[in-house]
């Protein structure tokens, strides 16, 4: 007969094992994400980035089937910063469009890997979601934002992962991203499989992007108080007030393109209250690259929003257009205000030459001051400092 002491001993040591297994086996949920992020990221608390509040009076949205939700926004904004989507790990979309600078680049021409450089000034990326223009880049070479998101990935000056001149292709980075913990958890999370896909990565960096939104501007709270953009806005100085006039009424121009009538006319490109570019504009009279030696640049008609063209407190958010020719928005209304004549250009839009003569507005300083300010109004707080849209990682 056995000892009924030894076969319990036997039985407790078994149970003790099991036990000990079971605790070491067990996984801690999203443990990845907690060592590289900390608290800056919680998958079971995500920011709200698929249903944030929204002005009545933004009727406009070029989303299409890539619909935002918390967990490819998350997904998007780890990407967006994350300096291993570049072949040597010291670039990343962040590195070009920078929060504090309304998501574009103080410098006129941004850093890439290994001592390349881009080619044109870096746009802003607020509100890109809120505009009737689905293409993207300044000549609008990609058909969507989602297209656009990892051209400069594959560019061989920004990024690196060209597949040319001996440097691998996206191929490489996918399995490179594949093989980071963090990003099992975080493609699981949005997509239900770990699996990381050139498509997956278009998903999920548009949905980050779509979701930077600046609605809780000067220009906001008095469009909210008198319900249309005509009427004077309560909230605003009188030389904000006729900025806004100036900014919404098209000039009347006589027989030699020069305005005699009527206001500066900007809504007819930047239409009000998204402020976007008019998808049918051409190029606007800067055709000279950033980069020397190239030639004229006669299809540039992609713009950003004039929303947040400089921050809060009025200072620049970065040079303008697309070769950063201008460093004020003094320099960008004194364009407008008498287009040059450029040999060559045969792409200018009509709304610049009227009746086949270049436009001259003949607009005095303080009405050119006036439209600054009341551009100045446009500009909100929270997207600068918002830890959303800010860095996730420690």
């Amino acid at each position: 007969m056995k000892n009924p002491l030894a076969v319990f001993a036997i039985g407790l040591v078994l149970v003790l094992s099991a036990c000990s297994d079971q605790e070491t086996t067990t996984a801690i949920p999203y443990q990845a994400v907690k060592e590289v992020f900390g608290t800056k990221i919680d998958p079971s608390n995500l920011p709200n980035y698929a249903s944030q509040s929204i002005p009545n009076y933004i009727r406009k949205d070029n989303t299409g089937a890539n619909p935002i939700t918390n967990e490819k926004a998350i997904l998007g904004r780890v990407l967006f910063y994350d300096k291993s989507l570049s072949i040597d790990n010291t670039v990343s979309c962040a590195s070009c469009h920078q929060q504090a600078f309304g998501f574009s680049d103080p410098t006129l021409a941004s850093q890439g890997v290994q001592g390349g450089q881009t080619t044109r000034h870096s746009m802003r990326l607020i509100n890109t979601r809120f505009a009737v223009e689905p293409k993207f880049f300044w000549d609008e070479r990609a058909a969507t934002l989602e297209a656009q998101v990892t051209t400069p990935i594959q560019d061989h000056a920004e990024m690196g992962f060209s597949g040319q001149n001996g440097r691998p292709n996206l191929n490489t980075l996918l399995t490179k991203l594949g093989g980071l913990d963090y990003y099992k958890e975080l493609f699981q999370l949005a997509y239900g499989s770990p699996e990381v896909t050139e498509r997956r990565i278009q998903e999920s960096l548009a949905n980050f992007i779509r979701s930077i939104q600046s609605f809780d501007s000067k220009y906001d709270l008095g469009r909210a108080q008198v319900g249309n953009d005509g009427a004077p806005f309560p909230n605003f100085t009188a030389q904000e007030n006729l900025g806004k006039q100036l900014f919404l009424t098209p000039p009347v121009f006589d027989g030699t393109g020069t305005r005699i009538n009527g206001g500066a006319g900007c809504q007819g490109c930047h239409q009000a209250p998204e402020f976007d570019i008019d998808p049918n504009s051409r190029n606007n009279g800067v055709i000279r690259p950033l980069a020397q030696g190239a030639g004229l640049e006669l299809g540039i008609t992609r713009s950003p929003t004039l929303r947040d063209a400089v921050n809060a407190t009025g200072g620049s958010n970065g040079a303008f257009m697309h070769s950063g020719v201008f460093t004020s928005l003094q320099n960008v209304v004194g364009h407008y205000n008498n287009i040059p004549a450029q040999p060559g250009n045969n792409n200018l839009d009509a709304r610049l030459n009227p009746g086949g003569n270049l436009q001259k507005l003949n607009l005095s300083g303080a009405e050119i001051n006036a439209i600054v300010a009341f551009i100045q109004t446009l500009s909100g707080r929270d997207v600068y400092t918002n830890e959303k849209w800010g860095s996730p990682f420690n």
